[in-house]
Order: structure tokens, then sequence, then C-alpha cells
């Protein structure tokens, strides 16, 4: 088969998804459609904003579907009528078998972690705050089971010290996109020997998850070593963000957003939480072994700001506590 004779669909909806999208386009091959979620509410004022996936098909005159039901008959007639030899979903949701078993050569995923490792919703941030050196990404066959079917290739990128859950997405975006190339370079040659994930396990003890991220999971324990803070500050910046509670008096506290921190090894015997500021250009707070400088820090209701224009405009008391 010929490369323009592969038809393909596509299914992403976010930014992640878009470099794949595009570096199929750019490599000719013959996108036929193009999948992703339906127009949303989002951002001040809840306009409804289109996802990246969809500007980007817009821009490029792709053939577009927005289903509300990925079980709905007529949209389930109109992916038919594609006649898709190849499906490929980058950050998605989960399908039914009925849509991932259509196409004659499969329906393959592109995830985020090395699998069978951080199966779930949020890869890249549960191995930055797990304090993984290393993580990757890998093509795999949908099978009837999120993230378990056979793995097509892999690649490795290591974590470094300061990345942070943005700067991180993008290298695994890039990495991603080459990925699904060459995942799509094989199918076309025919080339693929997908390898069950059981036989990834030989020398991995523990399989850990990675499960969606809830407002809850992101606030801060400060009753923990200061380098397992230090990896879930930047495990969730920018965003979905780690958050603490300053007490204001009684009845009052005031949530904050920490972006960025460093870890200080210094003995103490204050209690986790506890603040040390100058109240001009430092605060840094008690973790069980060290302590957390802050640098990049956001008040409820007020803009990302570092953390000595913060404290020109905000008195917190010296030995003041976290929650």
């Amino acid at each position: 088969m010929k490369k323009e004779d592969l038809r393909i669909v596509f299914m992403g909806t976010p930014e992640f998804a878009v470099e794949s999208l595009k570096t199929l386009v750019e490599n000719s091959y013959n996108v036929v459609g193009v999948i992703t979620s339906p127009d949303k509410p989002a951002g001040r004022g809840y306009k409804i904003q289109q996802s990246p996936v969809k500007k980007y098909a817009l821009e490029h005159d792709l053939l577009l579907l927005q289903p509300e039901k990925l079980k709905n008959e007529a949209f389930l007639n109109e992916l038919r009528k594609l006649k898709a030899d190849l499906q490929i979903v980058v950050a998605f949701r989960m399908l039914p078998e009925i849509v991932w078993s259509m196409p004659p050569k499969g329906t393959f995923n592109l995830h985020a972690s090395l699998l069978p490792q951080y199966r779930g919703a949020a890869p890249i941030n549960w191995a930055i705050i797990n304090g993984e050196k290393e993580t990757g990404v890998t093509t795999f066959f949908l099978s009837n089971e999120i993230d378990t079917g056979k793995i097509i290739f892999q690649e490795k990128v290591p974590i470094e010290k300061n990345d942070n859950a943005q700067t991180l997405h993008d290298k695994l975006m890039k990495k991603g996109a080459a990925l699904v190339l060459k995942t799509v370079d094989a199918i076309l040659k025919d080339t693929v020997e997908a390898i069950p994930q059981n036989e990834y396990l030989i020398n991995q003890t523990e399989i850990k998850p990675a499960p969606k991220i809830f407002r809850e999971t992101c606030k801060i324990n400060w009753d923990q070593p200061a380098e397992n803070i230090y990896n879930f500050i930047r495990g969730l910046s920018p965003s979905p963000t780690a958050w603490t509670e300053l007490e204001i008096d009684a009845k009052d506290t005031l949530n904050l957003k920490i972006f960025e921190s460093s870890v200080k090894n210094k003995t103490h015997d204050l209690l986790p939480g506890t603040i040390v500021t100058d109240n001009k250009t430092y605060l840094a707070v008690a973790a069980k072994d060290g302590f957390l400088e802050i640098s990049d820090i956001q008040a409820a209701g007020k803009k990302r700001m570092k953390i000595r224009d913060f404290l020109n405009g905000f008195y917190i008391a010296n030995h003041a506590i976290f929650k």
C-alpha cells in the first residue's frame, strides 16, 4: 500500500495531540477525518472554546467530527463512511470497542509514559511527583482495558531536575509526534511486531498508576521530606498547580498556589508548614527535613507573582503556618 492510499482517522483534543496530527499532515499521510471533543465553555466569561485539534483541522481543511457520544449510531455511520484503514488516538477519551475495532489495521494510541508504568490520565504529572529520573512515550494497539494493549514502540526521555509538568509535556509532545510517524511508517510497511505488556513486567516489581488529578489531590502536605514536596510542586506546575492554606485569623483562610520552589537542606525544629520570611524578598516553608524556598506564588483572586512582588503587597507574619 502506498502512503497516499492509507486512510487515517485521527482522534485527539489538546495541544499535545496537535503536534502528532501536524506531523502526519506534513509527511503527506492521508488523514481522511479528525475526531475531537465538542466545543465547550472555558476561561473567564465561559466563552465557547474550540479544541486545539479542531483549530488545526479547520486551518488545514480536514474533515471534522465532534461527537457527544461515541456509541451514537449517527456518529458510527459517519465514521464507517470514512473507510479508515487505521485510527490514531492521542490524548482523547476512552473508545468503545465498536470504534477501536473498526479499521482493518487497528487503532493505536500514543501514551506519555513508558508503559506499563503510569497507565492513566496524568502520566506526566505523576512521573515528576514520584521523583522519576526517566519517562518516555509509547505507542500501543488499543484493547478492552485502558492502556494495556500490545506495545508497538517506545522512546525514553530523561526528566531533568528542573523540569516541571509543562516543560516535560513539551518534550514528550515532540518525541511522541516522531514516534507516531515511526509507528505509521512501520504499519504501512507491515513490519510491526507488537509485544504484550506483560513481557515488559519481568524486571518491574511495582506498577505505578497515573490517575486523574483533582483539586484535593493538589493540596500540599508539608509533613514530608523537602525533596518530595519539591517534586510535588513542579509535577503540578503550571497546571493544575499545588496549593496550600494560610490561616488569616480564627475564621478566615487564604488559598495560595505555588508554582516554583527550591530545596534548602537545613536542619530545624519547626513545625512542618511554618513560614520563615523577611517580608521583603524571601519566604521559606519548613518541611520534615529542611525548607522549601518559594519563588513563584499566586493568592486566590490575584495574578501569579514572583515572591518579591507578592511580599511587597501582602504581609505574612514570620512563623505563620501553612495548613
